[in-house]
């Protein structure tokens, strides 16, 4: 049977002279001639009459905001998601501009109920909790801290009500899809100290808020709260739930006084993360009577003993990292990745006695790793690789590994060292292999590359590691990989994959159509609610000069945001419509 090649470029299709780019800023639109204002105070806001609560004045329209606050704030109770927070320190440059001048990583997950406990995944943030409370309840003082930046999913927690703030309508406007009233929010005088100032938007129909936009106020002695921008999605019935957060303070103007320079991105997942729930599976367990009378005999010889027992351990530590929340289920990016492994392995001949898998760590810090015959590589890698034979240079490396029997993990077969708690994750995994496997498995790499559809394409790939290369004393928390190798070793030089430099060319940063690697976010989207993953369908963007290149750096979050149903409506017709090209 002949083995066709197949291509991922719905993926990385992304040209030299472009670069994926949020959407671009909502505009305000017009106001449909079916829609009244309701209030002639505030001229412009009006509300289509859905249901027998829809509010007819400006002040109803705040009382149903505080309301849904109120109502998000119980939902989310008991829910303990997963925070991520990446942060990048900002020097001046004369002609990048703002560039990074070191980062910090933050990973824990967040018990949003009464007491807001923060429980970290990186061993060497437990002194971060000690300090976490420091007397404040209402808010803690953001100083680097984790709690900080993933704090501003609520306005105020506490006191989000018209005694402790004054509501001022702006306008309306579009978010995506989605027609939004947008408010200023004031605390009143002698309200009390971490008090939310800024501005919400607010989605017109159940008037959930879905953006909060601002810092808190008043500033506290010896310390600061930082400005902050959060983005909810309509992920659940009748919620919208805080998911991406953006953070950037610093002023490089000409004789500007403001020396505190960052800009940092969080992003909350695993919010219905499902454990232990499994019990009901058993209502419904039917037992038939069975008896395999296949020819094949039923005791398995010592290398198939061997290979179940590596397939029992690799499946367990999958599970392990989804449960955890750490690993995305399985979905379509699997399927781009899984595409250019096929293409590896049918252009090479390799033949391997089970099937490779792909998936996507659900992280930021750019590593990969295999266990078993799984490949695992980070959503922060796949976000700020330029093309496909960038992907395929990375993934070679850990399909050498395999193809060279470099197998670990095989003792996690044993179910016992499955039982530790989420937090300790990184505590209790590793697959690093030493520098002899990691020398053997580029030869063998470079040998598979060479063979494969991507052979004439590795440029860019030696770009994206000398480009890394350029920026990784800076970015040693991006570049620390938890569970596999690095990329660099202490001095920041590159240590895989690096023959494939000497075929790139230079660098040129005033060269606007060489782009080495993108700003993280470029790729992967990542859906809160049940931690799948999907490409960004966003139109490349032409690179004007050279400060819009940031390669690595962290940008501002701008979804385009919709209503579930506005969702499940395109689902459908989608099916429709491949029905009909059938």
């Amino acid at each position: 049977m002949t083995r066709w090649i197949l291509t991922a470029s719905l993926l990385f299709s992304l040209g030299a002279s472009a670069q994926q780019a949020p959407n671009s800023a909502p505009t305000t639109a017009a106001q449909p001639t079916a829609v009244q204002p309701v209030s002639s105070s505030t001229p412009g806001l009006a509300v289509a009459q859905q249901s027998a609560r829809t509010p007819v004045s400006a002040d109803q329209v705040v009382d149903q905001i505080i309301e849904r606050e109120h109502a998000l704030i119980s939902f989310l109770s008991n829910r303990k998601p997963i925070v991520e927070t990446y942060l990048q320190n900002l020097a001046p440059d004369t002609k990048l501009g703002a560039v990074p001048k070191e980062d910090h990583y933050f990973l824990g997950r967040l018990d949003m109920g009464e007491s807001i406990e923060r429980r970290d995944f990186l061993a060497s943030q437990a002194s971060f909790q000690k300090s976490l409370m420091g007397g404040v309840t209402k808010l803690f003082r953001i100083q680097y801290q984790p709690m900080g930046f993933s704090w501003m999913v609520f306005a105020d927690r506490q006191n989000f009500d018209r005694a402790h703030y004054d509501f001022k309508y702006v306008r309306r406007e579009f978010l995506g899809e989605v027609r939004c009233v947008v408010f200023d929010v004031k605390p009143k005088t002698g309200a009390g100290k971490g008090m939310f100032e800024g501005r919400i938007w607010a989605e017109d129909q159940d008037f959930n808020i879905v953006r909060l936009n601002g810092t808190y106020v008043p500033r506290p002695k010896n310390a600061q709260f930082f400005h902050m921008d959060s983005w909810r999605l309509n992920l659940v019935a009748g919620y919208w739930v805080p998911a991406y957060i953006y953070s950037e303070e610093g002023d490089f103007s000409y004789g500007s006084k403001d020396k505190l320079a960052f800009k940092a991105q969080s992003r909350i997942w695993g919010y219905d993360l499902v454990k232990n729930n499994r019990e009901d599976e058993l209502t419904d367990l039917k037992v038939d009577a069975v008896k395999d009378e296949s020819a094949v005999a039923q005791d398995a010889s010592p290398l198939e003993a061997q290979r179940e027992w590596q397939q029992q351990a690799e499946d367990n530590v999958v599970e392990r990292l989804q449960e955890a929340g750490l690993l995305a289920p399985r979905g379509d990016v699997d399927k781009v990745l899984q595409t250019v492994v096929n293409n590896i392995e049918i252009t090479n001949n390799i033949d391997l006695p089970r099937p490779v898998r792909a998936r996507v760590m659900l992280t930021s810090p750019l590593e990969t790793f295999s266990v078993g015959n799984t490949i695992v590589i980070s959503r922060g890698l796949i976000d700020t690789l330029p093309d496909e034979a960038s992907l395929a240079a990375i993934l070679s490396h850990e399909l050498a590994h395999i193809v060279l029997g470099h197998n670990l993990g095989s003792k996690f077969a044993f179910n016992d060292r499955m039982l530790f708690t989420d937090e300790s994750t990184y505590q209790n995994f590793g697959f690093k292999h030493n520098p002899d496997e990691e020398a053997a498995a580029d030869t063998k790499a470079l040998e598979m590359l060479k063979n494969s559809p991507y052979a004439q394409k590795l440029s860019s790939a030696g770009l994206y590691l000398k480009q890394l290369q350029v920026r990784a004393p800076e970015l040693a928390a991006l570049l620390t990989a938890h569970l596999g190798n690095n990329f660099t070793d202490s001095k920041g030089q590159i240590i895989r994959l690096s023959v494939l430099m000497n075929g790139a060319p230079n660098l040129d940063d005033d060269k606007l159509d060489q782009l080495a690697a993108l700003p993280l976010g470029g790729r992967v989207k990542l859906d809160p609610w049940e931690d799948r993953v999907e490409m960004i369908k966003a139109a490349p963007m032409a690179i004007t000069n050279v400060r819009d290149k940031m390669p690595f750096e962290v940008t501002p979050f701008f979804p385009r945001l919709s209503r579930l149903a506005s969702a499940a409506e395109n689902g459908a017709a989608a099916h429709v419509q491949n029905v009909a090209q059938k």
